[in-house]
């Protein structure tokens, strides 16, 4: 197939792109380089079944260009994704998460159905001027528009309670992506991975709790925790976080559905900082700089993507801060 990946040179960007090129499908990359590094893709640069585009999803000059080609699926990725910052910043967050994908979800709409599609009693009626081609589009939300879970974790029917900006932008889009699922047809799903952590993930302030984590251990730096740590996490593997985007592309059974994806183990902060320490460096508690943004509990009921999908966890934490802290070391054991 041939597969667009916006946000593609980010950290969980770059592994779906390795992935879908393992596949053996044809890729192109678009990233402003916001988020993601030239240096996330590196080891991809060469090879002729992948291109990758600097470009911004606002910019619909550039989508315009590169919508040229046809598409079967594209996996909508790229976004802010800092829940601090966008409570700092929400007009940024708001018109990257929300307005981007809308016209993301237009560009689709336009391959599928034509400029000039129109709707009759029957359905949607193809332009006929125009080389029209069908896609399915794959939108990456965040397990951030929860509300609070409890002891049975989350699973999709669970109340959406935006407490950041980043929340609210991401639940307007998945509004959109499912609205045009529902008024023109187009194959859509939203997908809502639980914290993702794994190599490629920037170690420093804009990075993931695990990375910063380690990254500090390793370093001989004290570990800072926000607030009292009580605030508990479901961390998922890259690799399985992956593994489970690419495949939501290709299943039909979630098309206009909302599909979990994480461990059904949360851990406390407090826990994760000890585990991840390993008694070499001192843990601190600090002020929390957005109190009212922090969830006190996430952990992820993923049986619906089991059932439609066939996916499940396949690393336990245990087993992916290993493989992190060997990439964090250098010792890139990336198969």
């Amino acid at each position: 197939m041939n597969i667009l990946v916006t946000g593609g040179a980010g950290f969980i960007g770059r592994w779906v792109v390795k992935r879908l090129l393992e596949d053996g499908h044809r890729v192109v990359a678009l990233d402003n380089l916001s988020n993601g590094s030239l240096e996330n893709i590196q080891d991809l640069q060469e090879r002729e079944d992948f291109k990758f585009i600097i470009g911004d999803i606002k910019d619909e000059k550039i989508l315009d260009e590169i919508f040229k080609e046809k598409f079967d699926i594209i996996y909508h990725l790229a976004a802010s994704i800092n829940v601090q910052d966008s409570i700092d910043d929400p007009r940024t967050t708001f018109f990257n998460d929300t307005v981007g994908t809308f016209n993301i979800l237009e560009k689709a709409k336009i391959q599928m159905f034509g400029k000039n599609g129109r709707m009759d009693g029957d359905g949607w009626v193809l332009d006929p001027s125009e080389d029209t081609y069908p896609c399915k589009v794959v939108f990456m939300s965040t397990c951030m528009v929860y509300d609070v879970a409890g002891a049975a974790g989350i699973d999709e029917r669970h109340p959406t309670k935006p407490v950041s900006p980043y929340g609210g932008s991401k639940i307007a889009a998945e509004n959109m992506v499912l609205s045009y699922c529902n008024a023109y047809k187009l194959p859509t799903v939203v997908i809502r991975p639980f914290n993702t952590y794994g190599p490629f993930q920037k170690t420093g302030g804009e990075g993931g709790v695990v990375a910063i984590f380690i990254n500090n251990s390793i370093h001989g730096r004290d570990i800072n925790i926000y607030g009292g740590g009580d605030q508990t996490r479901d961390l998922l593997y890259v690799k399985d976080c992956a593994r489970f985007v690419i495949m939501a592309g290709y299943c039909g059974k979630v098309n206009g559905e909302i599909v979990n994806a994480g461990t059904g183990r949360d851990v406390t902060i407090n826990e994760l900082a000890e585990i991840i320490s390993n008694d070499r460096v001192s843990i601190k508690h600090v002020k929390h700089i957005h109190p009212q943004s922090e969830i006190m509990k996430l952990k992820c009921n993923y049986s619906k993507a089991k059932e439609l999908m066939a996916w499940e966890p396949e690393y336990t934490l245990e087993q992916g801060i290993k493989e992190t802290e060997q990439w964090i070391k250098g010792t890139k054991l990336l198969k």
